[in-house]
């Protein structure tokens, strides 16, 4: 699987961004899909999944942007998205979509195949 993360940008505290991450190949509807972001001289931090299908889609978010991120999946497109709403200076980083067979969905090494990231900054 490859994916293709975009729609990061500069964004004034409060307002919304759309990310969206596009993945090659047939195969798509059998991972779970997830975000992660890396601010800078940090580890890279969990913020949504979203299950398979056949695990009834299932959303998770971090504690952080639980209430204002929402992550939903077209898998006739085979694309995730992660919608951000209500943004915060505090999540300005680069953000990373990914894709996993298994585990536990909350971590970076339950994950097999990594985006290239998208740059989010949010000013004050």
């Amino acid at each position: 699987v490859q994916l293709q993360a975009c729609g990061g940008g500069l964004v004034q505290a409060g307002g919304s961004l759309r990310l969206s991450c596009a993945a090659s190949g047939r195969t798509f509807s059998t991972y779970f899909m997830g975000w992660f972001r890396q601010a800078p001289g940090k580890e890279r931090d969990f913020v949504a999944t979203i299950s398979r299908i056949r695990s009834g889609n299932t959303a998770n978010y971090a504690d952080s942007v639980k209430g204002r991120f929402t992550i939903a999946r077209d898998n006739a497109e085979n694309v995730v998205y992660l919608q951000m709403n209500s943004l915060k200076p505090e999540d300005t980083a680069v953000y990373y979509c990914a894709a996993g067979l298994y585990g536990s969905r909350l971590r970076p090494d339950d994950y097999n195949y990594w985006g290239q990231g998208t740059q989010v900054t949010v000013s004050s």
